[in-house]
């Protein structure tokens, strides 16, 4: 029997492993999350998001991929959009590609997992958010509706409201120096503010796996196949979880045995469906289009993981032999300026919640 210091030694050196590897992805991310906060305004998204049948969802699924907001953001966003005049396909689409992806999780993906899992989570998302989409919008055509006149004002210091002064003059009102400050503000205080404790979470939950959970018990259960993609669904999709704090688990998970596939399972369910949303999504498109919106998830998220694993089968590539390698790439330095950095944003978020709570 293990000795309880010794488990908490290996358990925290496996969790500060994760922790080491994913920082300096994990500050890419969120600074690219806070640049886009300032140059992509609210106002653009919502205009093209509630004219028409087929457009709007490509728009939607398109406009989710890069955001940086979670299962927890991605509802009041949802519900602004629809305020806005985006119709239901278009808020189905967002909804599922926007928590399912997102430029810091998909720099953590590149330094966690391996090419072929960067390249095939924003993929399959896409493809997901686009198939509900449609279907939504296909079964029960939107009815044309009133864009309303969205929020645009300033996002660097709210100096103005947007609407009464001259676009041209609106976009003279700070420089790109000042835009560029003002996002990694916002990613250190906003983003990073919701992430923080998932990704803390996430991290410690990757960790206890990596120590805790034989690799034969996931490869009886998990190696691989559609019952092994059914029992992942039964765990995933109720569980309330990000895509970042997800992709630490999903690393410890393909090194303990489980197949790519059940994992891009994992990856898309778990973030983009919770108890939560789907109430919440349920007051907001109603019934009808949220069992419209899970049952599509569903079935995409298996079909993409059965064609994941063939895709590795037919590289004859072996996941676990190369999770984690991208991340040796990056300079041992540079690895531990982004590792102060993460410390360094952590207590306030967390102290936030606490007091909270």
């Amino acid at each position: 029997m293990t000795h309880p210091l010794a488990f908490l030694a290996a358990w925290f050196n496996a969790s500060w492993q994760i922790v080491c590897e994913s920082a300096p992805y994990m500050v890419i991310g969120l600074a690219l999350g806070g640049l886009l906060r300032m140059f992509l305004s609210p106002d653009t998204v919502a205009h093209h998001l509630g004219r028409g049948r087929f457009l709007p969802v490509f728009k939607a699924a398109l406009f989710g991929i890069p955001l940086p907001i979670c299962s927890c953001g991605v509802l009041p966003a949802a519900a602004a959009l629809k305020r806005q005049g985006a119709n239901n396909g278009a808020i189905t689409a967002f909804m599922i590609s926007t928590p399912e992806s997102g430029i810091d999780s998909i720099a953590i993906s590149y330094a966690l997992l391996d090419p072929i899992m960067t390249v095939a989570r924003p993929v399959a998302a896409l493809i997901s958010a686009l198939v509900a989409g449609l279907l939504e919008n296909i079964c029960h055509p939107p009815r044309p509706q009133l864009v309303m006149f969205s929020a645009i004002a300033c996002p660097v210091d709210n100096c103005c409201d947007g609407r009464n002064c001259h676009p041209d003059r609106h976009r003279r009102h700070h420089g790109l120096g000042e835009k560029a400050i003002a996002g990694l503000r916002y990613a250190a205080l906003d983003i990073w503010g919701d992430l923080a404790v998932w990704f803390m979470a996430g991290v410690l939950l990757a960790g206890l796996i990596t120590v805790l959970v034989p690799g034969s018990v996931m490869n009886s259960y998990l190696g691989g196949g559609l019952t092994a993609m059914l029992l992942m669904l039964l765990f995933s999709v109720p569980l309330y979880i990000c895509a970042s704090s997800s992709t630490p688990i999903a690393a410890a998970l393909l090194l303990k045995g489980v197949s790519p596939g059940t994992v891009l399972v994992f990856l898309l369910t778990g973030p983009a469906t919770n108890l939560a949303s789907l109430t919440v999504l349920t007051g907001l498109l109603g019934k009808r289009a949220t069992g419209l919106y899970l049952s599509s998830l569903v079935v995409v998220s298996v079909l993409c993981g059965l064609a994941l694993d063939w895709v590795y089968w037919g590289l004859g590539i072996q996941a676990q032999a190369v999770v984690g390698q991208t991340a040796e790439l990056m300079p041992g330095w540079l690895e531990w300026v982004a590792v102060a950095v993460l410390l360094g944003l952590w207590p306030g978020p967390l102290a936030r919640r606490l007091l909270r709570r």
